[in-house]
């Protein structure tokens, strides 16, 4: 049975806006893959310290959600005010991010233990607590529950989100992908070749590396 790192994040609040919608700030129900792989290379000390071929699985739940109020501070251009406004905010309370990473785990863990720079998830206010363990994972299908899976993958439920999958270190250039996500859980049968002893099927998502990202990308 293959062995994997398991990191649990938590967090009261966070908040991922669909970057999709400009100028509105609309909330999505998970954390594009991206926003994970920008925290796992927070913890290590930056990108260069993450190897290009990175991947991991995540599963993601949200005991409550709602909407407040937040300053929008919209770009300008130098020398022009900027009209500063009062937007509506989409926020998840009680979040809890399960990560599955199975290579370089000696790495990892002392990475999430003694993280470089501080640990958030998508705002750069909204501090997330970590916790590590090794598991053993094993071979054959599993349930799909809470995880974000690619949309290519057979019998996938939920709903379909058009997620970031890498972002360049400029932000110039992105990678999307699509993905499936049942924000209530699903409890579909789906055969991603990797379970946990829970029966959690752990879909291994595209690499998040920005070195993934051609020029043409």
């Amino acid at each position: 049975m293959p062995p994997a790192l398991e990191i649990v994040f938590t967090a009261p609040i966070v908040s991922f806006r669909n970057p999709l919608y400009d100028g509105l700030q609309v909330g999505l129900p998970c954390p594009p893959p991206s926003t994970v792989g920008g925290a796992l290379a927070a913890a290590a000390g930056g990108w260069d310290r993450v190897a290009d071929t990175t991947r991991f699985a995540m599963t993601f739940h949200a005991a409550g959600f709602g909407t407040d109020l937040e300053t929008y501070h919209p770009l300008a251009n130098p020398g022009t005010p900027a009209n500063i406004t009062i937007k509506d905010r989409d926020f998840l309370a009680m979040t809890t991010l399960t990560v599955w990473l199975v290579t370089d785990l000696d790495r990892w863990q002392h990475a999430l233990r003694r993280p470089v720079w501080p640990m958030r998830l998508g705002r750069s206010q909204d501090l997330v607590a970590t916790r590590t363990r090794r598991v053993e994972l094993s071979t054959g299908p599993g349930t799909q529950g809470h995880a974000i899976v690619p949309d290519t993958l057979p019998h996938a439920a939920g709903t379909r989100f058009r997620l970031t999958t890498a972002v360049s270190i400029d932000r110039a250039r992105t990678r999307w992908g699509s993905y499936r996500y049942a924000a209530h859980g699903a409890a579909t049968d789906i055969d991603t070749g990797l379970v946990t002893d829970t029966g959690q099927a752990v879909a291994l998502l595209p690499p998040i590396h920005p070195a993934q990202l051609s020029a043409s990308a």
